[in-house]
């Protein structure tokens, strides 16, 4: 996998802004081109210090290159910690060892969802007894699994935030079981946000449109694909990793302090539309 190229120095975080001192782990980067490292690195603009999980031996060795341009000269690199949301202990691990270092977790990001490519392109009828497993540990579960196992650990006016689609609600052609699988994801989230509300903690999910990640260079038809969504959508544009990553510094700070259970839209409009100008029947 493709190590890219490291942020600018000048992204190092101000020492001030609407995380600062707020601390907060981030888990599903894999690289330069990861939604998830799109949103950090807006945070640690804003005064945030980050923590990172990762699987991947190769997104490890990125991370260690990479994250030490998050924060100021001098200052110690951000915490990296292996973690397969698959292995029992895992996530508890991580938790335990970013809080013992910083005394507390104030936010995590959850950008974790993973389905095999067979079980994707075989139809959603097909789909597996393992593979449907696999879908809803890894993309379900995990946060389920975060929820609990950070929970010692947040703060009073504590923000969990994790990352869907539109395949959740609606059918989206070749996504079949990471649909099934977002569409819990987000049932999960409601639940978890009336379950920690009380201690203060809450918990929303950000449903972010098609963005050009190194994952989707691969996928046939993308560019016109992402081409037709943009001109169907009310803003006339795609969306980019900044768009996502400014909705979720809203979500993670306290600009958001009312809001929990929520799913929130990043992708122009799209999602609302149920007919478009010139489809048959509808002018």
């Amino acid at each position: 996998m493709s190590t890219g190229t490291l942020a600018p120095a000048t992204e190092a975080p101000a020492r001030t802004g609407l995380l600062a001192g707020r601390r907060g782990l981030v888990l599903g980067v894999v690289n330069q081109r990861s939604i998830a490292w799109g949103i950090a690195r807006r945070l640690a603009a804003e005064g945030a210090e980050l923590g990172f999980t990762y699987r991947a031996s190769s997104a490890g060795q990125w991370l260690q290159r990479a994250t030490p341009r998050l924060v100021a000269d001098g200052a110690e690199a951000p915490y990296l910690g292996h973690c397969d949301v698959l292995e029992e202990g895992a996530l508890e691990r991580v938790c335990a060892e970013f809080a013992e270092r910083h005394g507390g977790i104030d936010f995590v990001v959850h950008a974790v969802a993973h389905a095999d490519k067979d079980e994707l392109a075989g139809g959603l009828a097909s789909t597996s007894r393992s593979g449907f497993t696999h879908a809803m540990e890894s993309s379900v579960y995990s946060l389920i699994g975060l929820a609990g196992a950070v929970r010692p650990y947040l703060t009073p006016n504590s923000s969990v935030l994790t990352l869907s689609y539109l395949g959740a609600e609606r059918v989206c052609h070749g996504y079949n079981v990471l649909g099934v699988a977002k569409a819990a994801l987000e049932s999960a989230a409601r639940y978890l946000a009336a379950e920690l509300g009380p201690s203060g903690t809450r918990v929303n999910v950000l449903s972010a449109g098609p963005v050009r990640t190194l994952a989707t260079f691969g996928l046939p038809n993308f560019a016109a694909s992402l081409a037709q969504r943009a001109g169907r959508s009310p803003l006339g544009r795609a969306i980019t990793t900044e768009d996502v990553a400014g909705t979720a510094l809203y979500l993670l700070s306290d600009l958001s302090s009312g809001t929990t259970g929520e799913t929130v839209y990043v992708d122009a409009g799209y999602h609302m539309m149920g007919t478009w100008p010139g489809d048959a029947g509808h002018g």
